[in-house]
Parts: C-alpha cells; structure tokens; sequence
C-alpha cells in the first residue's frame, strides 16, 4: 500500500506524470463538488488500498483537480471517483460508486472479472472495474526509430485486425502469443513479401470488449475508453504496462521492414453508450463536456449509431483529441490515422455541421503531426456525406464512391462504364476541383464493415444470423453478385467465374490512381461465411485462415505480382523515374470500345479500354474491362515500340495461374491487331519501358 507524501500538484500536464520523487495526478472536472483519488495494489481488489480525497482549495486549479503523490512507480493502478450532483436533465450523471479511468491514461488494468454492466447498475463496481496505470512513455529504446514518411505514391495499404491477423491456429503462431503485437511481428515478412507498404489496424485504443450482443464479444474495437493506452488483450503477457513495449516493438518491427503504421481511431463515440450505458470514465468526470447532449440534457445526440456523439470541437474535447495524436505519433511512432466516421468532427456542439470546424484545423495545422498520413472515413451514421468536400488540405479519403462504382461496374450494372473511367484516373469528378495530389483518394473495394471480397462474389444477400440480432444488422445494399450460386459452391463453373471476379476487383483497385487498400485475408479469398458485419464475432469467421493460402494459392500469386506491377520504377523520362500511379496520374490517355478511339459510354455499355501514352507519345500500356457475360474482340493499336517489341500481356484474368499475370520480362508477346477478351475479364498489355 502507498504512503507517499502528499502534494499540491499541478494542473499540467493532464493524466498521471512522473516527476521526481513521484507522480502527479491531474484530471478534468468542471461541475465536481469533490474528486477521489483510488490507488489499487491489484487490478482486482474490491476496494483501494489508499483513498486520498483532493481538497478543492487546495488541489484545485480552475476545473482541474490536481495531486501529487510521493514515491509512487510505473505500474501503479489508479482511478477516480467524482463526487456532485446527478441532474440529468442538466446533462450532469455523477455517480461517486463509480470507479472512472482517467482520460489521459496511458495504460489499463483489466480485473479478470470485469463486468461493464456493473457500471450501469446501482452499487460500487470497485472489484469489476478497468482502472489506469501510471507509465513511463519515455522508458524505451526506440534505437533510432522514427516514423518512416513514406510518399502516398507508393503507398499500398492492408487493412487488419491485430488479434485477428494471427489468432487462427493456422498462423503458425505459438499459442500464447496469438491474438498480440507480438504474434504479430512473426507474420511481418509476410506482408513484406506481398508487397505492402502500410498497415491499418483497426482499432488498438483500449475498447470494452463487453460492449456487444449477450454472450458475444466486441471483436472490432469500435468502443474506445481510453485514448492514450493501447488494448490490454493485445499484450502477450499479463502486466498492465506489457502492452506499451509489445505495441512499440511491433511498431520497431514494422518500420525495421519498410512498413509503415495507420491506426483506426475513434474519436467520434465512446463505449459509454447513452442513458442508460455504463459510467466508465468521460460520463462520471465531465458528461455535459465531453458529450453532445439534446435539449433536453438528459438524452444524448446519437450521430454514430453507437448511443452518443463525443462533443469534438468543445475545446476541452479537441485538446484531448490533439493530445491523443501527439502522443501516438511522438511515443508510439505510428505514421498516420484513418478517422472513423470523421464527418461528426465536423459537427458543432449543437450537432450541426460547420464549414470550418476547429478539431480538423487543428489537427491539420499542428506542427506535431505535420507528415503524418491522415485518411478520413468522411460520412457519419446520420447521413452527412463528405466525400470530396471534406475540409482542409492535407487529408485522404476513403472513396467510398470507388468501392460502389467497381462493384456496379464488375456486377454488370448499366451506367457504370463513365464513372469507371473516372476512377481509374483518381476520380477527378470528386476531387478535381480541390487541385490535389490524385492520392488523397483511398481507393478500396471491401473492408472490415461488410463482405470480403470472396464473399462479394459469392453472395446476394447478407447473412449475419450469428450475430444473434436476427439478421437485422449490416448494410443490406452490398452490391454483390453471388455468380449463380448463393454461398459456398462445388460447381467448376462458378468457382472459375468467382475466381475471375476477385481478380478482376483487385486489378481495377491496384491500377487505378490513388491509394489502393486492401482487406486482410482477400488476398487468399477469406469467407466470414456472408456475415456483413462480423464485429462481434471473434472466431473463426473473422480470423485470417492462413491455411486459405495453400488452397488459393493462385490468388495469392495474383496479388504478389499485381502490386509488384503497380510498384515497377520502370518508366523513365529525363532523370525520373515513376510508377504505375504516377503514370497514369501524368499521362495522355486515350479511351477505346471494341474500336480503337470509339468508347461505348451509353448505358448499356460493359465495357472500356484504354491505352496510356508517354509524356512523349510513346505506347506503354493498353487496357481492358470487360462485364459483359460473353466474349468480344478488341482492336489493339498496331504500333511496334522502337525497339521492335510488341505488346506483351502482362495480365489477363481468364487465364488460370500463373499465365493469368506475368512480369513483363516474361510475359508473351502479342503480335495480333485483334485481342479478344472473355467475360467478365481484364486485359492488360504493356511494352518494355525504359528507352
């Protein structure tokens, strides 16, 4: 038990600082009559071993309540208790039974018998609940470490899940370390060896687990508590702060292999859920801050479809906000930030959306983060769509026009060949008129919320029974086509066209300018069975199934040589050299039907090619779409390059491994003026490149 002396403390810094001779506690709380300081030996004890109450004439700073606590270590578990007036109706829900995580924590301690619905209920949840640890952010040995800067135009994303990405006994992982950071470093020379330059990992910020269906568990993370600490259930090992040193040795780890680290941050909800959610830390210290509340103060603004919104541009909010990415970005060394549902920082204290929001600018102009890669999901779960109109200047977006239109367009969709063109060129229609690099589009076809890409091609209607919520939940447009069969298949013929339609999706993605991502596990064709929205089912159905990559073990080959296509540094005028995404970003491009320079663009069409010319007028790449359900003959153009080479077909998805994508220095030369191109298929024909 501590008996450290007792200090005045100071306000600043927030959270819990080590200082000479101690730790200084600080915490924000504006309407609070008394704050309790709670210091635990165990994460599990029912009651504190030592409760030091702060004297608000003393340990009280404007709305900052302060200590400082002698002798007290890293490893410390803490927590809260706030005293004052339960008034809902005044947006005030003080409740001193409750034991509340600091919001500036930088690590949690789970008691192995936490129960999230004892802080709900009526009655002191002291035994149940998460508390925060004191840290030492700077007690690591980074060796030289730094964030790696990457240019987006070599930018290839992979979208995981870290527990999920090793915990299947496939992943060849030892059994104690799957599921953890350090699990995760093993699969690194993987993703290394198929060509990906960033990860984005759903959610790492501490998330109640419980937050989910009786009996499931919240597998995504999408319910943060803590901003600062990283999940516990990630670490190896069952020290609190174990999961800081794991998550930096992934992060070492990673860097160390040329890949850079994108975190999933959720800045738009907590998991404190609305009236009738638990008090877990932000609605016992500060509910009528860190909220945005009704009119009546007593109900919550639900923007997210998760129970409450985060008052994000309050400036106590924003700071913490700001805060939060400083933190990851100077102690955690993470690269950027992919921002989930960032159109609700763009709504004001009363909800409503604003033209200049002060949390965006803020974080855009903040000479911390300057470099650091920042991908906005730029819509919000109450219908405010920002997709090419989201504020400021340095953010990429997730194009969720993209992944419409490219499954329009493969599904075989009328009306989908013009906005196909445009999204191979970086979707300029959206984007154009912002001036920008053609990178600030994330260009993705699935990701974690709905099907894989195999299920994509496998079935019409979700299936999501398993969540238990009678298959009420997920998206019920997912603009899928299931090629014949709803589900798993034994007939050949369906299985060459689901085949052919996977690669058809990730050609389209990986050629088209912009940022491509790709979701973990489409790579070897991962099923979740149907389940569009399998954030609460950590099993199997979300696990990548490392065994798939044996079984589709062509598909795997596909992606490896499709983004080693994209990434060739091949293409040489004057002194530089580019890639693919530059390429296309720079070059004249010329649009073709079955006809050289006569492109079908009526709404029947299913069908587009294209061919890509130098700077200088030289021939370097010829292309071909074609969803229509039957084959046709394109006109290729006849000109030899100088050297006397001709097209060589570098891809063609009809074609099974390992014709189907070559190398150009081994792909066969095609010498006819004609191609003809199968349904439901893409062609791709390049020349030699360097002159």
């Amino acid at each position: 038990m501590s008996t450290g002396v007792i200090g005045i403390g100071s306000s600043a810094p927030l959270g819990a600082s080590l200082c000479k001779g101690g730790v200084n506690f600080s915490v924000f709380s504006k309407s609070a009559n008394l704050i309790e300081l709670l210091l635990f030996d165990r994460a599990d004890d029912t009651q504190p071993a030592r409760v030091i109450r702060l004297d608000a004439k003393q340990h009280r700073t404007y709305h900052y309540w302060h200590i400082f606590v002698s002798d007290l270590k890293p490893g410390q578990i803490y927590a809260y208790r706030a005293y004052g007036s339960f008034e809902p109706h005044k947006g005030l829900r003080f409740d001193a039974k409750k034991v509340l995580l600091d919001p500036y924590g930088k690590a949690v301690a789970v008691p192995a018998i936490y129960d999230r619905n004892a802080a709900a209920q009526p009655g002191d949840n002291a035994a149940v609940a998460m508390k925060s640890v004191v840290a030492d952010p700077d007690n690591y040995d980074w060796e030289g470490d730094e964030p790696l800067g990457r240019p987006c135009t070599e930018t290839i994303i992979y979208e995981l899940h870290v527990g999920g990405f090793t915990c299947h006994p496939g992943s060849g992982v030892a059994t104690d370390k799957r599921g953890t950071y350090t699990g995760f470093i093993e699969k690194i020379p993987y993703l290394k060896d198929l060509g990906i330059t960033a990860v984005e990992l759903l959610p790492v910020f501490q998330f109640d687990p419980q937050d989910a269906p009786q009996g499931k568990v919240n597998y995504w993370g999408y319910q943060p508590v803590s901003f600062f600490a990283p999940h516990y259930v990630y670490s190896s090992r069952t020290e609190p702060l174990a999961a800081l040193d794991e998550f930096r040795d992934m992060v070492k780890a990673l860097h160390r292999a040329g890949i850079e680290v994108f975190l999933d941050v959720v800045f738009n909800h907590t998991a404190e859920g609305g009236a009738n959610g638990p008090t877990l830390s932000f609605k016992g210290l500060a509910n009528e801050i860190y909220y945005i509340l009704e009119d009546d103060k007593s109900h919550y603004a639900d923007f997210t479809g998760c129970g409450n919104t985060l008052n994000a541009n309050q400036p106590i909010v924003r700071r913490l906000i700001q805060d939060s990415l400083r933190y990851w970005v100077t102690q955690m060394h993470v690269d950027g930030f992919r921002f989930d549902l960032a159109s609700i920082l763009a709504r004001d204290e009363t909800g409503r959306p604003i033209a200049n929001p002060p949390v965006l600018w803020d974080i855009e102009s903040d000479p911390v983060l300057s470099g650091t890669k920042l991908i906005a999901e730029a819509w919000d779960a109450s219908g405010l769509y920002q997709v090419g109109s989201f504020v400021g200047d340095a953010w990429q977006e997730w194009n969720g026009r993209f992944r419409d239109d490219v499954r329009r367009f493969w599904r075989g969709d009328d009306g989908s060949v013009s906005a196909i063109a445009s999204r191979l060129l970086g979707s300029p229609d959206i984007y154009g008129h912002e001036e920008r690099e053609a990178e600030q589009s994330i260009n993705f076809v699935t990701c974690h919320d709905g099907f894989t890409l195999n299920d994509l091609v496998s079935y019409n209607h979700k299936h999501n029974e398993a969540n238990g919520e009678e298959n009420r939940d997920g998206s019920n447009d997912n603009l899928s086509w299931n090629c014949g069969v709803e589900g798993a298949s034994n007939d050949t013929r369906i299985e060459v066209l689901r085949i052919r339609q996977v690669k058809n999706f990730l050609a389209l993605e990986m050629l088209a300018v912009g940022t491509p991502m790709i979701l973990m596990g489409d790579e070897a064709r991962r099923t979740q069975q149907g389940n569009n929205n399998a954030y609460c089912q950590d099993n199997k159905i979300s696990w990548m199934d490392w065994n798939l990559l044996e079984s589709h073990a062509d598909i795997h080959r596909f992606v490896r040589e499709l983004i080693a296509f994209r990434q060739r540094r091949d293409v040489v005028v004057g002194q530089e050299q580019f890639s693919l995404n530059t390429l296309l970003d720079r070059a004249q491009i010329e649009w073709h039907g079955i006809k050289l320079g006569q492109p079908d663009w009526s709404e029947q069409s299913h069908s587009l090619a294209f061919t890509v010319r130098s700077l200088h007028g030289r021939f370097l790449l010829h292309g071909i779409f074609n969803a229509y359900r039957e084959s046709l003959e394109f006109e290729l153009p006849g000109i030899q390059a100088a050297n006397g080479d001709f097209w060589r077909r570098c891809m063609d998805t009809a074609l099974a491994s390992p014709d189907d994508i070559q190398p150009l220095i081994h792909a066969p030369a095609v010498k006819q003026t004609t191609y003809l191109v199968q349904a439901h298929s893409t062609v791709i024909l390049a020349m030699a490149l360097q002159h």
